[in-house]
C-alpha cells in the first residue's frame, strides 16, 4: 500500500496514525495543536472523522438511541455526536494547515456518501473505515469507487463480513488496494484482550497484499509496540493535548509526549524484528578468560592453584587447559600478571 509518496508494509517501518477524533474540544485551534504534536512525535498522518450528528443518527430520545454502557454511559447518540464531530466547515483548513504548515498526512474516517464526497473535494488521499462502518455497503461501494486506499477496522467483524466488504472494495475499485486494521472495540480495551495473534488470520485473508495494522485502544504503548512485533504495518492510536481536559475520547488517548514514546517503541520493535547480520564482536574476545600467573614462579616449580588462576583477559592459554597444566614445572621465571602459554612449560 502506498499512501501520498509514503510506501506501507512489512518492509518499511511501520505507518503510525494519530486519530485526532474528538480531542479538540470543540476549538479548531486544538486540532492545530494535535497536528503540530503529531508532527512532532514522528507520527506519519493524522486522522479525523468525518460525520454530522445527522449524517450518523437522528436526534431521538427514544430508548433505542441511549447508550447503556462502556464509557458514554447514559448519553443518547445524537448528544455525543454533536460534541464530538469536527464540524465540515472546519476541514479546509485543517488539511490546508496539516499538508502546507506541518508537512503531515492527513485524511479522515468517512461515515457517509457526504463525507467521501467532503473528502473528495480535498484531494483526500486515503480513507478510513470505522469497525462500525463494516457492514455499511453503500458506504463502503462509494469509497471505493474513488480508487483510492482503504483502511478498513475490523472490529466486531466477523470473517465473512470482512470478504464480504473487501469484495465490495475489489469489485468497484480499479485499483483496489486494503489495508486490514486488527481492532478491539472496547474503550478502553485491557492489554489482556488486545488478541494480537488475530494479527496473523488476518494477513492471511488479504494473500499477497499483506498489510494489517493495530487500531489499539488500550492504555499505554506496549501493545502497539508488540502489534508491530506480530506484522502491523500500521498502528493507529488516539491523541489529545491532556486527558485531564476531558472528552468523549480522554480515557482511551495518549498524551502528546505518550504518543512520542509510541512512535519510538513501535519503529524499535520493527527494527528488532528485521533480518540483520550480528554486528562484529571481535573486539571484546580480548575480555574472555584464560590462564594467568597471579604469584611469582620460578624455573623448575610446578603450577599451581596458588600461582595460576583462570581470570580476564584472554590472552593466555584456553580455561581448558587449565586442569592439564596443574603440577606441570615452568620453564623459565614467571611474574605475575604474565599470560600463560605452553612455551613456558617443561615437556
Amino acid at each position: 500500500m502506498k499512501i501520498g509518496s509514503r510506501e506501507i508494509g512489512l518492509d518499511h517501518p511501520p505507518y503510525i496514525i494519530a486519530e485526532l477524533s474528538a480531542s479538540h474540544l470543540g476549538d479548531i485551534n486544538n486540532v492545530f495543536r494535535l497536528i503540530d504534536e503529531a508532527k512532532h512525535a514522528g507520527a506519519d498522518a493524522v486522522k479525523l472523522q468525518a460525520y454530522t450528528p445527522d449524517t450518523i443518527t437522528m436526534d431521538s430520545k427514544n430508548a433505542d438511541f441511549l447508550i447503556k454502557e462502556g464509557p458514554w454511559k447514559g448519553r443518547y447518540l445524537y448528544d455525543l455526536y454533536a460534541e464530538a464531530h469536527t464540524p465540515y466547515e472546519w476541514m479546509e483548513r485543517i488539511f490546508d494547515y496539516a499538508r502546507n504548515v506541518r508537512n503531515i498526512e492527513v485524511f479522515t474516517s468517512v461515515f457517509d456518501e457526504t463525507a467521501v464526497s467532503l473528502m473528495e473535494g480535498l484531494y483526500a488521499r486515503a480513507y478510513k473505515i470505522a469497525s462500525f462502518e463494516l457492514t455499511h455497503l453503500p458506504l463502503i461501494r462509494n469509497a471505493a469507487e474513488t480508487n483510492k486506499p482503504v483502511i478498513l477496522s475490523t472490529g466486531m467483524g466477523s470473517t465473512t463480513e470482512i470478504l464480504t466488504t473487501m469484495n465490495v472494495i475489489n469489485k468497484f475499485s480499479l485499483k483496489p488496494d486494503i489495508a486490514l486494521l486488527h481492532c478491539v472495540s472496547a474503550y478502553p480495551t485491557p492489554a489482556s484482550q488486545a488478541n494480537l495473534p488475530a494479527l496473523g488470520p488476518l494477513s492471511e485473508l488479504l494473500g499477497a497484499h499483506h498489510v494489517v495494522g493495530l487500531s489499539d485502544h488500550t492504555l499505554g504503548t506496549g501493545v502497539a509496540a508488540a502489534g508491530v512485533a506480530f506484522g502491523a504495518c500500521i498502528v493507529e492510536k488516539h491523541l489529545c493535548l491532556s486527558r485531564s481536559a476531558g472528552g468523549p475520547d480522554a480515557d482511551f488517548s495518549l498524551e502528546p509526549a505518550e504518543f512520542a514514546e509510541l512512535v519510538k517503541s513501535c519503529r524499535d520493535a520493527w527494527e528488532a524484528t528485521r533480518p540483520s547480520k550480528s554486528p562484529d564482536q571481535k573486539a571484546n574476545l580480548q575480555w574472555r578468560r584464560s590462564i594467568y600467573v597471579t604469584n611469582p614462579i620460578s624455573a623448575g616449580e610446578p603450577l599451581s592453584k596458588e600461582n595460576i588462576r583462570v581470570i580476564r583477559p584472554a590472552n593466555g592459554l584456553l580455561p581448558s587447559f587449565y586442569p592439564s597444566v596443574l603440577g606441570r614445572k615452568a620453564k623459565v621465571d614467571l611474574q605475575p600478571g604474565t599470560p600463560l602459554s605452553l612455551d613456558h612449560l617443561l615437556s
